[in-house]
């Protein structure tokens, strides 16, 4: 049953990255002729909207939101998310798809690197050697002594590092929240953030474009309620390696829909990141089995 619901769960997590993928091309054509926090902020109240549907169907309801213990750090969390998104749609439209998910693929390994001092988690030698091999392959990726090199390629890796404590914060406050808990204060929080900046920069939108809107917003919908139910129904060291592939959708489209120029560096110092995120994530599940192994020799 259990291989079933890996099975299940990956197929669940391609199609989500597959639709995140589609939505970042969305992104970057609405993010070239509107106001990014515009974008956003309506992306902000579709979470909101879903979030708000996932905390009503959920055990415990609204008294579970407002009984959390962590609604400090959840506020932080999704004030956080809100600056990633808005500097991922930035890095969009200046530095292009490819170029921009070469560099963000760093943050697993950024993860794996803060996981220690921010959750105590334990980081071998192993595993800094692997962020140390992915250190390398971003270097390779920016070739900032290459002619071709932009001042833009540094804002995904600012993304992926502020994505990475997003993402240790919502390991954090997952240990007492439920995923609906804080999917509703992620929107929530967005949406009080960028409601203001948003209607500030408003402009009409054309027929055209608000159709690509409404497609990038509720197809957000059916991405995180696919990556959610991936990560209920499998096991998350099965499917969390299936994230990469979300690289190799972007590159499609950003080869024959935007015209971009697949480089040789980008190619090998992505792949060099991609395999030093494996290493990591397969270090983490041999580190898990052991001591789940141990647990049940002690408990015997």
């Amino acid at each position: 049953m259990a291989e079933q619901n890996n099975r299940l769960g990956t197929l669940m997590m391609i199609a989500a990255v597959l639709i995140f993928a589609l939505q970042d091309g969305v992104s970057r054509h609405l993010g070239s002729h509107y106001n990014t926090f515009s974008i956003v902020m309506l992306r902000y109240w579709v979470f909101l909207i879903f979030g708000y549907y996932l905390v009503r169907r959920s055990q415990g309801g609204f008294s579970s939101v407002w009984a959390s213990p962590n609604k400090t750090w959840q506020v932080v969390r999704g004030v956080i998310l809100a600056a990633e998104i808005c500097i991922m749609q930035v890095s969009f439209v200046n530095l292009g798809l490819i170029e921009t998910h070469a560099v963000f693929v760093t943050s697993p390994l950024i993860v794996a690197a803060l996981s220690g001092p921010i959750l105590g988690e334990k980081v071998g030698w192993r595993r800094w050697a692997a962020i140390g091999v992915g250190c390398i392959g971003v270097l390779i990726v920016l070739d900032p002594g290459g002619s071709v090199f932009s001042i833009w390629a540094l804002v995904p890796l600012l993304g992926a590092f502020i994505y990475a404590l997003y993402a240790l914060l919502t390991r954090y406050v997952g240990r007492t929240d439920t995923s609906a808990v804080s999917f509703f204060w992620m929107g929530l929080v967005g949406a009080i953030v960028l409601t203001p900046l948003g209607l500030w920069f408003w402009t009409p939108m054309t027929p055209i474009d608000s159709a690509w809107m409404g497609l990038l917003c509720c197809s957000g919908i059916l991405g995180h309620w696919l990556l959610i139910r991936s990560y209920e129904v499998a096991e998350a060291s099965a499917v969390q390696p299936f994230v990469y592939l979300q690289l190799v959708f972007i590159s499609i489209f950003g080869i024959t829909i935007f015209g971009e120029v697949l480089r040789l560096n980008a190619v090998v110092g992505a792949t060099i990141v991609v395999a030093a995120g494996l290493f990591t994530l397969w270090r983490q599940r041999v580190r898990a089995q052991a001591e789940a192994a141990s647990r049940r020799s002690a408990q015997t």
